[in-house]
């Protein structure tokens, strides 16, 4: 499963919406840097998802703020 994702950094609120099918926009609260936004966007997706971490991987967009997740079920 591929989800389309905008990350909002140094947010105030840890959130997730869907705006249908495989597109979500992620509030996290880590700042990015030392990549600790991405952890925590793995972390939050998790718990959300209801899957352990190591089955979600960033597949695309490290360092931008639209990223492709891949979840292996």
């Amino acid at each position: 499963m591929i989800l389309h994702v905008k990350v909002k950094p140094n947010s105030s609120k840890r959130e997730i919406q869907n705006f249908g099918g495989d597109r979500y926009l992620v509030y996290l609260k880590s700042a990015p840097e030392n990549n600790e936004a991405n952890a925590e966007l793995i972390n939050v997706l998790s718990k959300e998802l209801g899957v352990p971490p190591s089955k979600i991987k960033i597949k695309f967009g490290q360092t931008s703020d639209n990223k492709l997740v891949e979840i292996k079920f």
